[in-house]
């Protein structure tokens, strides 16, 4: 098994030496440089892997572009985030994607949970952390209002902000609204918001003209898979000075003397400032994301789409496992009802 990290600051150095001494084969370590990152996903697909267990979609675009003698080995693979599918699914259109890939994320076990819950918590783990500020009577912007930002929100909400939402998709938004939250344009709500999360998944949501706007003291963050959604080349184009306030805070200085704070360079702020997920809620998705390499094994000669959900059965099959793990149980369908229901 070959394992290296998801972005330059998701790999936690303990945890991956601790992977290391256990026997497995890391290429991996915080901090490293883009170059660097790029690197040791060549060492890990120089292996002829057989099965790719992605977290944001860089391996299989790195398999597809720059390595394609190595396609031949693969089965399949599973890819666990919402960016990873949408990279996936624009290759699938293009036909492009060259093996079949499960599409974790979409499970219920995965999305309705490690999303929701997890991101939720793992989020303000890093900022709180991080800052060392209150929440409590702040007014926070969530960016997206997917399945993390519901929990970003969420969280912010039971942490005693006031929460606003921005979106695109108007069916998202009044559900942010009908959840008890305001709604506005990021360019409006960066005028008042005072921490800024985003989870969209898409790029420049917070650009120049929002930091135009903020008030002195705001805090960014991104919990979306990439440094792509708040404009960090913009802000430094921006700003008159740039200045380290702490570990995984820099400042930036505008023009009319207002400081703005970025928290871990704008890259996932819950491994890069904090630990990532809890392993209570992370144990459901690396589940879903073996039983689907499992599956993709079982069934390589029956599988001819591109693009596969997680079998049902899987699913269900977790979600039982964890509840037993609580020491809970559940009512069961008797004959007469299984009858009723689907005849």
């Amino acid at each position: 098994m070959y394992i290296t990290g998801s972005n330059p600051l998701s790999t936690q150095d303990d945890v991956a030496a601790a992977l290391a001494d256990a026997g497995l084969e890391v290429h991996a370590w915080h901090g490293c440089t883009p170059e660097e990152y790029n690197t040791h996903i060549r060492h890990v697909l120089s292996n002829n892997c057989n099965i790719i267990i992605d977290d944001g979609g860089d391996l299989v675009h790195m398999l597809h572009t720059e390595m394609p003698d190595k396609l031949p080995f693969v089965i399949g693979g599973c890819e666990e985030t919402t960016t990873g599918i949408l990279r996936l699914t624009s290759m699938a259109e293009k036909n492009t994607l060259k093996f079949p890939m499960v599409l974790v994320n979409n499970a219920d076990c995965k999305h309705l949970f490690d999303n929701r819950y997890g991101t939720g918590q793992s989020v303000w783990d890093g900022i709180n952390r991080t800052t060392n500020l209150i929440v409590a009577g702040k007014i926070v912007v969530t960016a997206g209002y997917g399945w993390c930002g519901k929990g970003v929100a969420m969280r912010a909400k039971g942490l005693g902000a006031r929460v606003i939402v921005t979106e695109v998709d108007p069916i998202k938004a009044m559900e942010a609204v009908m959840d008890g939250f305001d709604i506005m344009p990021m360019n409006e709500a960066a005028k008042i918001g005072d921490f800024f999360v985003t989870v969209t998944g898409c790029k420049h949501v917070i650009t120049k003209e929002a930091f135009s706007v903020m008030k002195n003291g705001a805090v960014m963050c991104n919990a979306g898979h990439f440094d792509i959604e708040i404009d960090v080349v913009g802000l430094e184009e921006m700003a008159l000075e740039k200045q380290e306030q702490r570990i995984n805070v820099m400042g930036y200085r505008l023009d009319d003397s207002r400081w703005v704070y970025l928290l871990a360079e704008g890259r996932l702020v819950n491994p890069a400032a904090g630990d990532g997920h809890p392993a209570e809620i992370m144990d459901m998705s690396f589940a879903i994301q073996a039983l689907s390499a499992k599956y993709l094994v079982e069934h390589k000669d029956e599988l001819h789409e591109k693009l596969i959900d997680v079998p049902k059965d899987v699913d269900m099959d977790v979600a039982r496992r964890k509840i037993l793990f609580w020491e809970k149980s559940i009512d069961t369908l008797t004959k007469e009802q299984e009858e009723y229901l689907y005849g």
